[in-house]
């Protein structure tokens, strides 16, 4: 059978890897990358985030806070299995491929939920120092939830970080999720008529 492949959700994969990437390179490269690093050229747009979410900014680095490193490895994982996805999809036509889309973006969604859940339990303790406007501007739309996607794509201080990070993976989850319930139907449909057949 034929992979079933959806236009959306390949683009989303493709074109969310480079800005990922981009986020990892950050986090890994720290302090380098930071304000003041010698590369901080690369990253300049977080010259303002890294002191609205502590996570990425000094006060995780000093304190040897391993989530934000921990968050970024994973991010590897998951834009690995993205692109996977795409190949397995479009260039292998392996028929499972659309389960590892899933995973992936089931990956993606568990881990933003995890960040957001993580700020809630700490009591705000990596952003909790914003004033309102400023949450609402570099915190709030970036990660999520009010932002769309033409809009929000560059942020107040010029970063590609709009993060549709629940709403497009819960999208891509149903999608991919009725895909792989409807290919479990018609295998199961096939498996009882060839038991059937063979008991004649």
């Amino acid at each position: 059978m034929a992979v079933k492949t959806h236009t959306w959700v390949t683009l989303w994969f493709i074109l969310t890897a480079p800005v990922i990437f981009w986020d990892v390179g950050y986090c890994f490269m720290r302090p380098r990358s930071m304000l003041g690093g010698d590369l901080h050229w690369i990253w300049k747009p977080y010259e303002i985030y890294q002191n609205v979410d502590y996570v990425y900014g000094i006060k995780a680095l000093e304190e040897n806070d391993g989530f934000t490193n921990a968050q970024s490895l994973l991010n590897i994982v998951e834009t690995l299995m993205n692109l996977a996805y795409v190949y397995l999809a479009h260039i292998s036509g392996w028929s499972p491929a659309p389960l590892v889309g899933f995973a992936a973006a089931t990956m993606t969604l568990s881990k933003t939920i995890l960040y957001w859940a993580q700020e809630y339990y700490c009591g705000f303790c990596a952003i909790g120092h914003n004033t309102l406007s400023d949450l609402i501007i570099y915190w709030i739309i970036p990660n999520g939830y009010v932002c769309s996607f033409f809009i929000g794509l560059i942020r107040a201080d010029g970063s590609f970080r709009c993060r549709l990070w629940i709403v497009i993976p819960s999208l891509i989850i149903v999608r991919l999720g009725k895909d792989l319930a409807t290919s479990l139907h018609v295998a199961e449909r096939a498996a009882t008529k060839s038991a059937s057949g063979k008991q004649k």
